[in-house]
């Protein structure tokens, strides 16, 4: 005997090592028993042949041993067995032996691993003939089965498992392309029609039967399968997986029967069925044999589906044979029965002993009425319960609908009515909308056989109005309520009140509830209409689902499956991407108003204080669109509550509107309006405004009087007869005058005896503009108090002066600057002295019409001339005529500016030169020049004294030096002051004149300490640097003066000092010194 330990065994193909269990038989030499030419059995062959002999002389050996050897060896090549061993026996010890049968079963190991991996490649080139003609599918069977059993012998079930499935997948890919059009001849054995329909046989390890027959080439589809499942199911069992064998029985049944259709073959009524409920019984045997009662509870979810298949199953073959009508079966059906009896064939041996075999069952079942309904409701409620033990609701539901469908049949509608309304309370909850349909049909059904009126009324109502129906289903319940409602009260007793439906003819009535008192005015935040005025009940689908139970819409997306290699399409699909909201389950509860569509409870009509009616409406199929006329007595919001519709007899309410649906009755005061037809309005020019006029509760009738007064001008409007709540509009045009100036005139009062505002004018910040709000007084028929409407009007232009001096000339010149969007042109340009009648304000412009576009400016100059003295102080109205551009002549209007100019005379004048040093004909940077500053008074002298100052320009290439110096000026007329200042240029080039600044020096009561920084800047560099000769602030002597007060300085206006030498510039050479270079890069 070989050793029992498990050795390590190596395939070929770069497979995994796997540790085996090695046996073998030893049996006598036989040639034959040698394998034949086309021999396949892999169980029966011969792998190692072995030569006994204990010999151990040589002339013995040479004289018969030898010639017997060599004819066995000659005879193992004929045969083409090419592992053999020789050995020669003789007395060794048990370590000898132990060693040899060790290399015994290495050899023979090896010599069936060589044999193993030809006989696999010689099953792959069978298998590649597939496509030539003659090839045999129940011949490659065998082969590969001979693989499988090989696997089975080393306990390899993995393995020996991977065959048969290989085997499934090639048969349902050949019956797959024969339903597509491309049929295999081998497949003509498997259409013929069905003669033996007894199940699965899953308690044999092997069906020699049904093996057999597939060897002859003479099995059916049923048989085939059988087998094949019988095989995989056992394998199965040994790798201790029995779950997975329910699986694949279920799939196994569904599949069977879709093989058969494609594959035509021809099968008694019924007897799939049988064969179905028998092999789910089988299956669920089978399992029981192999698991104890704890583990079958706790994975009932794999068994539950076999469960109900049979359950299916039985109940078809119930109805076939006429066990679930209320007459029972009939000799029709009795001949049907036995034709499927006998296609059952014997009980087989394994189950003869058992009460409760599959066999027996269906054939006490398929006997009486009475255990038929037994068996049907043992597997329904068993079925059921597992179901509800792994909460997996809807299918109990569907089995419990199934249960009510058999109870209907045998005219139980009682107990019928149960489960269908369970039933539909999921439907509804998840919003299966046909499923809905269908089960109220039922429904109606047994509440029709029940005489249970007002149900019956509820479900026609439902139905009536569900769109999953034809026409003429719902017309028929809508004429079943008809019937009913024509019926008098008496016979009918009290009105039964019912649920939301559509019929033809009702009075339609409304209740509405008071909210709350009404206000004047609107009251705040009342609920808004996408229509006002509009409630619009959408249709509600065919399930009758709430709002709050509505199932999510699917998102679909396509899926598709391509060939990597050349990217043809090998399936394509749809996966919905929100199953966790489609699918959630809803059977833990349910909520209140599922509930009552499922079975509404009795409803109440609210008998409210307002209520509003429609008589006689005719409802067309459709939408239909009713109006109904709202009390408004009391101002206040109004509820929607409840919406009930009289049918006869019989009346529809909607018990609670849903979302909450309100009107609000309030009385509003009338509300005047004004706005501009253009933006924005611009002052100086007439334009139009609307005025709109919402009428409110008041009622303009006959002439109502609206009285418009702004500035001086009263209108007055005659508003139309106008009934409340309406709109009027009406357009005036307006004209705010542009302000000259800052001249006010005293306060005014109106007509009403209010005081009459002026208009100001402010900065807008979103403008450029220069805003004027304009205040309209309206006196209004409906109060007796004036109605205040502003209006902003936006002024073009702004406009600037500025005095100029020349000498003793002087110029006046206004800058008007467009601001606004619009283009203008200006015309008559004109300006006035209003108080010197003997001044002459003389006209530097040449263009009689100047264009002004939009921000652009336009200068104005005139020259100021006078035959006495002139006036220190000159009043001025600019004036000119304005108007968009491209309109007529007529629309010109007119636009003031007054201005006053102060400090007109010109009072000193300054002169300044600069001299070259001693000896020298030009100015060199780098040398001492002097500076000659003369000021003249021209006028008779004022108070104070003068102070002179002078600066280089802030924008000048260099730092700045200040030189400061107070002098006291002759007091008589064209006196002269000269100051010599010595400076000294640092740069060559033309250079401009020092700045030079006059200013009033004005007596100062406090005391004042002078800026230290006119000490501290001695030093500092400038392009001409000076050293002054005037008495200076900054000096040492008046350094002891410095708490004395000191006078204070004021500029002087720009007329009053005239500077010749502004803008003047002075030629600069440079240096003679060669070592100073100067560089300028530009």
């Amino acid at each position: 005997m070989l050793p029992r330990e498990p050795m390590e065994w190596r395939r070929t193909y770069g497979r995994a090592p796997k540790m085996i269990h090695l046996e073998a038989n030893f049996v006598q030499f036989k040639e034959e028993l040698l394998p034949k030419e086309g021999n396949k059995a892999l169980l029966t062959f011969p792998f190692l042949h072995i030569y006994w002999t204990d010999c151990c002389d040589t002339e013995a050996y040479k004289g018969s041993v030898k010639e017997d050897m060599l004819r066995w060896q000659n005879s193992l090549r004929q045969h083409g067995s090419a592992d053999w061993v020789i050995v020669v026996d003789s007395s060794r010890s048990q370590e000898s032996w132990s060693a040899f049968l060790l290399k015994l079963r290495t050899l023979l190991l090896m010599s069936f691993t060589k044999n193993l991996g030809r006989f696999e490649d010689d099953m792959r080139t069978l298998r590649e003939k597939r496509t030539q003609p003659g090839w045999s599918f129940c011949e490659y069977f065998m082969v590969q089965e001979e693989l499988a059993f090989v696997f089975e012998m080393l306990q390899q079930f993995e393995d020996a498992l991977v065959q048969y499935d290989e085997l499934d997948a090639l048969f349902t890919q050949y019956v797959l392309n024969f339903g597509a059009g491309d049929g295999a001849n081998w497949l003509g054995s498997f259409c013929a029609p069905v003669r033996n329909w007894s199940g699965l046989l899953l308690r044999r390890p092997i069906d020699m039967e049904k093996r057999d027959s597939i060897q002859r080439g003479e099995a059916s589809l049923l048989d085939l399968r059988s087998y094949l499942f019988s095989r995989q199911c056992t394998l199965l069992i040994f790798l201790q997986r029995p779950w997975e064998v329910t699986q694949r029985a279920l799939e196994l049944l569904h599949n069977c029967v879709q093989e058969l259709y494609l594959l035509e073959v021809s099968v008694l009524e019924g007897a799939l069925d049988c064969w179905v409920f028998l092999s789910c019984l089988e299956v669920l045997h089978r399992i029981e044999g192999c698991c104890d009662q704890a583990q079958l509870a706790a994975n009932c979810s794999h068994t539950v589906g076999l469960w109900a298949y049979a359950t299916d199953k039985l109940k078809s073959l119930g109805e076939l044979c006429g066990l679930v009508s209320e007459k029972g079966p009939t000799s029709e059906d009795l001949n049907r029965t036995v034709d499927l009896l006998a296609g059952l064939g014997d009980e087989r041996p394994e189950t003869v002993h058992s009460l409760q075999s599959p066999y027996k069952k269906l054939k006490e079942a398929l006997s009486s009425v009475e255990a038929f309904e037994r068996h049907y409701l043992e597997l329904s409620h068993a079925a059921m319960e597992m179901y509800k033990d792994i909460s997996r609701m809807r299918s109990a539901r569907l089995v419990g609908k199934s249960l009510a469908e058999f109870y209907m049949r045998k005219g139980d509608p009682e107990r019928a009515e149960v489960f269908l309304q369970d039933a539909l309370k999921s439907y509804v909850s998840e919003g299966w909308s046909l499923p809905v349909t269908h089960t109220r049909k039922n429904i109606a059904e047994c509440q029709k056989l029940l005489a249970r009126t007002e149900d019956y009324l509820q479900t026609c109502a439902l139905l009536a109005g569900d769109a999953n129906l034809t026409d003429e289903e719902r017309k028929h319940f809508c004429q079943e309520i008809l019937s009913f409602a024509s019926k008098s009260t008496d016979k009918c007793g009290a009105e039964p009140a019912l649920p939301d439906a559509c019929v033809r003819q009702l009075a339609a009535s409304i209740h509405f509830s008071l909210e709350q008192a009404g206000t004047h005015g609107r009251s705040k935040d009342p609920p808004r209409l996408a229509n006002p005025g509009t409630v619009h009940f959408a249709h509600a689908s065919g399930s009758g689902a709430p709002a709050s139970a509505a199932t999510p819409s699917l998102e679909l997306d396509e899926i598709q499956d391509r060939s990597p290699s050349d990217n043809a399409l090998n399936s394509a699909g749809i996966v919905c991407k929100n199953t966790h909201l489609v699918m959630r389950r809803r059977d833990s509860g349910s909520s209140a108003d599922t509930a009552d569509c499922v079975s509404p409870p009795a409803v109440t009509v609210d008998d409210g204080a307002q209520m509003l009616k429609v008589q006689d409406v005719t409802l067309e199929p459709g939408n239909n669109d009713i109006v109904f006329t709202a009390p408004s007595g009391d101002p206040g919001t109004y509820t929607l509550r409840q919406l009930c519709a009289t049918v006869g007899q019989v009346q529809f309410v909607l018990p609670h509107i849903y979302p909450l649906v309100q009107y609000e009755v309030y009385s509003q005061e009338p509300q005047l309006t004004v706005e501009p037809l253009s933006e924005p309005l611009l002052a100086g020019l007439p334009q139009s405004v609307r005025f709109t006029l919402l009428t409110g509760h008041y009622a303009c009738i006959g002439e109502s009087p609206l009285s418009i007064q702004s500035s001086e001008k009263v209108t007055s409007i005659s508003l139309p007869p106008t009934p409340p709540y309406h709109t009027v509009e009406f357009h005036l045009e307006v004209l705010c005058v542009i302000p000259p100036g800052p001249e006010r005139p005293p306060n005014e009062r109106l007509t009403n005896g209010e005081v009459r505002h002026r208009p100001r004018s402010y900065s807008h910040p979103d403008t450029p503009m220069t805003a004027i709000d304009q205040r309209m007084s309206i006196d209004c028929p409906w109060s007796i108090y004036s109605t205040l409407l502003p209006l902003t009007f936006y002024i073009p232009f702004k406009t600037k002066h500025s005095l100029l001096s020349a000498g003793n000339r002087k110029y006046i010149q206004v800058c008007v600057q467009n601001v606004s969007d619009a283009s203008f042109q200006l015309v008559e340009l004109s300006l006035v002295e209003k108080q010197q009648a003997s001044l002459e304000l003389r006209s530097l412009n040449t263009k009689a019409q100047q264009l002004v576009c939009s921000k652009q400016s336009v200068f104005c100059l005139w020259e100021v001339r006078w035959k006495a003295d002139l006036p220190s102080c000159l009043q001025c109205v600019f004036s000119a005529s304005f108007s968009p551009l491209g309109q007529h002549a007529s629309s010109f209007k007119p636009f003031l500016y007054q201005f006053q100019l102060d400090h007109v005379t010109t009072l000193y004048s300054v002169r300044a030169e600069i001299l070259p040093s001693t000896g020298e004909q030009q100015c060199r940077s780098g040398t001492l020049c002097g500076l000659e500053v003369c000021i003249t008074r021209l006028t008779e002298p004022t108070e104070g004294e003068l102070g002179e100052e002078g600066k280089t320009e802030p924008d000048a290439p260099r730092t700045t030096k200040l030189i400061s110096g107070m002098v006291s000026m002759p007091v008589v007329a064209n006196a002269t002051h000269r100051a010599h200042i010595e400076v000294m240029p640092l740069f060559a080039g033309h250079l401009p004149f020092p700045k030079i600044k006059v200013f009033n020096c004005v007596e100062n009561d406090t005391l004042s300490l002078l800026d230290k920084s006119l000490d501290d800047g001695q030093g500092d560099t400038a392009s001409i640097r000076s050293r002054g000769s005037v008495h200076s602030l900054g000096s040492g002597a008046e350094q002891q003066q410095r708490g004395l007060p000191m006078p204070r300085l004021e500029p002087f206006s720009p007329g009053q000092v005239f500077n010749h030498s502004q803008a003047q510039q002075v030629l600069v050479l440079p240096a003679t010194d060669d070592h100073i270079m100067e560089v300028n890069a530009t």
